[in-house]
C-alpha cells in the first residue's frame, strides 16, 4: 500500500492536504510537534500515522521516511517565532527532511513554495524557499514545486479593515491577484503525487483587483465602501523605516506583504471556492 509522508500537517494548508489524503483513503504518516493541534477525527483515523518530530532537529527525523513513497512538505513560517529564521525553517528544516527522504530512497518530493519566489529572492522568505528549491532540483529525486498565489487566509486583513469601516490601499488599487482557498490548493498537492509536472504556478478561480477585493470585503461585512488610496511612496518609506527599527524576525512578513501588494500576482486559475464565500464564513 502506498504511504505518503506529510510535513506541516497542522498548518493552514497542511490540514486541508491531510483531509484530502484521508478522503482518498491514502495511508499517511504526518510529522507534528504538537498532535493536539490536529482535529480529533484526523488524529485518530486509521489511515493516519502520527510521528512527533521537530523538523529543525535532524535527530528527530531519523527513519521518518522509511516505507514512504512520496513526501509532501508545506513547511514554512509566515510569522517568525521561537527565534527561528526563514533560513532555519523554510530552507534548513526542509533540507533536513529532504536528506532523510534520500536516505530512505523516497520516490518523489512535493514542495509548496510561493508564486514568483524565483523572481523575489531579494525577500528573506523567498531567498530561503528558493535556496531549498535549488537543493530539491539537484537531489536526484522526482519532484514537484508548487507555487501558489496568496491564500484566502492572507486576505483576512481586507475583511478586518472593511469591518472597521475603511480599507487602505497603496496606489490606485488596480493591481490584480487571484488568491486560492486551501481546500482547492490541497487537491492539486495530492494530485501531484502521480502528476507529471515538475513545477507549476497556481491561483484561485477569480482574478480580482485590490479595489474589487476591498468591495467584496465591505459587502460581506455589510459596510458602506470606504477605500483610501495612499501614494505608493508611503509604502516605500514604511518599508525603509521598519527595516531600520525592526529585527529580521518581525520585518520579514511585513517585507513580503508590502512588496507583493505593489505588483500583479496572477497565476493559472484553479478551484471553485470564491473569496466572497470565504468572507461570508468570517461573519
Amino acid at each position: 500500500m502506498r504511504r505518503i509522508l506529510l510535513a506541516g500537517a497542522t498548518g493552514y494548508l497542511g490540514k486541508y492536504v491531510l483531509s484530502t489524503l484521508v478522503k482518498r483513503k491514502i495511508q499517511t504518516r504526518i510529522l507534528v510537534r504538537n498532535p493536539n493541534k490536529l482535529e480529533h477525527e484526523l488524529l485518530n483515523n486509521e489511515l493516519v500515522e502520527v510521528k512527533k518530530a521537530e523538523v529543525t532537529d535532524p535527530g528527530t527525523l531519523v527513519k521518518c521516511c522509511e516505507g514512504v513513497d512520496t513526501v509532501i512538505s508545506s513547511i514554512g513560517i509566515t510569522r517568525q517565532k521561537d527565534g527561528l529564521t526563514y533560513m532555519d525553517v523554510d530552507y534548513q528544516a526542509n533540507l533536513n527532511l529532504l536528506n532523510e527522504a534520500k536516505r530512505s530512497e523516497v520516490r518523489k518530493f512535493i514542495y509548496v513554495s510561493v508564486l514568483n519566489g524565483e523572481k523575489l529572492k531579494i525577500l528573506k522568505i523567498c531567498e530561503a524557499k528558493e535556496k531549498f528549491v535549488t537543493e530539491l532540483k539537484a537531489s536526484g529525486l522526482a519532484y514537484c514545486v508548487i507555487r501558489p498565489n496568496g491564500f484566502f487566509s492572507d486576505m483576512t486583513e481586507f475583511y478586518k479593515m472593511a469591518k472597521s469601516g475603511r480599507v487602505y490601499l497603496f496606489g490606485k488599487g488596480n493591481l490584480k491577484s487571484n488568491p486560492i482557498h486551501g481546500k482547492d490548493l490541497a487537491i492539486e498537492c495530492v494530485d501531484a503525487i502521480d502528476g507529471e509536472f515538475k513545477e507549476f504556478n497556481i491561483g484561485g478561480p477569480q482574478v480580482l483587483t485590490q479595489n474589487e477585493i476591498a468591495e467584496i470585503a465591505f459587502d460581506a461585512a455589510h459596510k458602506k465602501p470606504s477605500i483610501v488610496h495612499l501614494p505608493d511612496w508611503i509604502r516605500r518609506v514604511i518599508l525603509k523605516a521598519v527595516r531600520v527599527f525592526m529585527n529580521d524576525q518581525r520585518y520579514g512578513p511585513i517585507e513580503f506583504f508590502m512588496t507583493v501588494m505593489a505588483m500583479d500576482m496572477i497565476a493559472p486559475e484553479y478551484g471553485r471556492h470564491t473569496l466572497k464565500a470565504y468572507y461570508d464564513e468570517l461573519k
